[in-house]
């Protein structure tokens, strides 16, 4: 009995560590930047009037990605989700109506602190 109990000890620190390692790669999978080029999903049914006037709109949640084009206070903007961006802040994918443009925008640029539904990608 004395050898199995050794043998199980192992196995149960390493199952413990595989659980502590899957749990910290599970959180940080959870919010994903988008990509350049990534579209966003989900409306979450708000339309806004205006932002900073501006801000502008990437193809996804960098400053390193290409700039679509740009907002202005009297643009209405339609929310679709977020997603945190490499450089920590939260990003919001929207629709400006006014100029038909579809993009990322930094949630600290937008009315209401942008968009609150997490991106499915």
């Amino acid at each position: 009995m004395k050898s199995l109990g050794m043998l199980l000890a192992p196995v149960a620190a390493a199952v413990l560590m595989a659980t502590g390692i899957a749990s910290a790669q599970a959180s940080e999978i959870g919010v994903q930047h988008a990509p350049c080029g990534t579209n966003g999903s989900f409306s979450d049914g708000f339309t806004w009037t205006g932002g900073a006037a501006g801000a502008r709109i990437r193809t996804g949640s960098s400053t390193g990605c290409t700039g679509r084009g740009s907002i202005q206070p009297s643009h209405r903007l339609t929310f679709y989700c977020k997603t945190r961006g490499n450089d920590g802040y939260d990003w919001t994918y929207l629709h400006n109506v006014t100029t038909n443009v579809k993009g990322w925008t930094r949630n600290n640029l937008l009315p209401d602190g942008g968009s609150h539904i997490e991106c499915a990608f």
